[in-house]
């Protein structure tokens, strides 16, 4: 009997094609259990492999399944890094700014304590002052008080008014009858308190004189060869009782003059402390000095510049307008000198003035 072959490829020849001999492969009978065992054993092996294969293909999906959920994580984690810097940048700058929030508060706040400390010192003297005005309204609604101090002001007035009446009586300022073209006035309107003029006169009824004498302002504006000396002295003393009786209204009245005099009769003078440009221009070029030193203007013509002497009946005028404005009375004009000493005395001796 004849062995039983067992054909098994030859894995040497899977390379080449293999020829008629190579394809079959002869096993004796008693090597056969040994090539069964062989090819078992192999693929046992060959089985295990693969279960190992298999086992390590899971792994490796779980492993790269970690990963992935790893890398994944670390995103997220770097996500939430960079959020939580963004947050710690915006708490940094929040911080900066109740930084400087509570610094203003705190200057703010010292500021309201110094301003509320100012007006608990203000209230504690209003407080004073209130008191202090009650006790002044006590003090004035009594007998003692405001209606005292109202005889009181009401005797000063009226002792005011006889001495100016007096002044009146000294120097009094009338109307002489018959016309004069070099006359200080055209006309002699009366006025009211407000400064209203209610009436006038004609020029042919007659001028204003002080003590008889008129005050003519032509030889103030030219001088000549021909002018009347008699007439210039006469307007002299007329100027001269005018500043008289200015100097002793001002002193009754208590009014300090703006111009003050030095009286002297018909040589007079009215003393301008600071005299300005434009009035140093009308005056010759030697007024025209840095220091602003008291300036003497003569109310004489005698001897002296025409321009000096009709600045200083202007200057006088103004002393005149002075106390006019003291008892709310309103000027005549700039060159009506005896018309505005004459209502400042007719004003003075009115009721109305009684009663201001």
């Amino acid at each position: 009997m004849e062995p039983d072959r067992i054909l098994s490829p030859d894995p040497s020849t899977s390379k080449s094609k293999p020829t008629e001999s190579e394809k079959e492969k002869f096993i004796e009978w008693e090597d056969y259990e040994h090539e069964v065992a062989r090819l078992w054993s192999l693929s046992s092996s060959l089985n295990e492999s693969k279960q190992k294969k298999q086992n390590f293909e899971q792994k490796l999906r779980s492993l790269i399944q970690v990963k992935e959920e790893a890398l994944s994580r670390l995103n997220k984690l770097e996500e939430m890094k960079e959020r939580v810097e963004a947050r710690k940048l915006v708490i940094e700058r929040i911080k900066g700014q109740s930084k400087v929030a509570a610094e203003n508060s705190t200057k703010e706040e010292e500021r309201l304590s110094s301003e509320v400390r100012s007006l608990l010192v203000a209230g504690t003297a209003l407080s004073v002052a209130s008191k202090q005005l009650q006790d002044s309204r006590r003090s004035l609604a009594g007998e003692r008080g405001y209606v005292r101090l109202t005889k009181l002001q009401k005797k000063l007035r009226l002792r005011q008014q006889f001495m100016i009446s007096q002044v009146s009586l000294l120097y009094p300022i009338k109307i002489s009858a018959g016309p004069s073209e070099e006359q200080e006035l055209e006309s002699f309107p009366s006025s009211s308190k407000s400064g209203n003029y209610v009436g006038s006169k004609p020029v042919n009824q007659g001028s204003l004189t002080i003590l008889g004498l008129h005050l003519t302002m032509a030889p103030f504006t030219k001088m000549s060869f021909f002018t009347d000396k008699k007439e210039v002295q006469r307007s002299a003393s007329a100027l001269g009782h005018v500043a008289h009786a200015v100097s002793l209204i001002a002193s009754y009245l208590e009014v300090p003059l703006r111009y003050s005099l030095r009286l002297g009769g018909s040589n007079s003078y009215i003393i301008d402390c600071a005299p300005s440009v434009e009035s140093s221009d009308l005056l010759s070029s030697t007024l025209l000095t840095a220091n602003t030193k008291p300036v003497e203007f003569p109310l004489f013509l005698e001897g002296q510049d025409t321009t000096r002497a009709a600045y200083a009946v202007f200057l006088l005028n103004k002393d005149l307008e002075q106390l006019l404005n003291y008892i709310g009375v309103r000027s005549l004009g700039p060159r009506h000198v005896l018309a505005n000493l004459k209502e400042l005395t007719r004003t003075i001796q009115s009721a109305e003035f009684l009663d201001s």
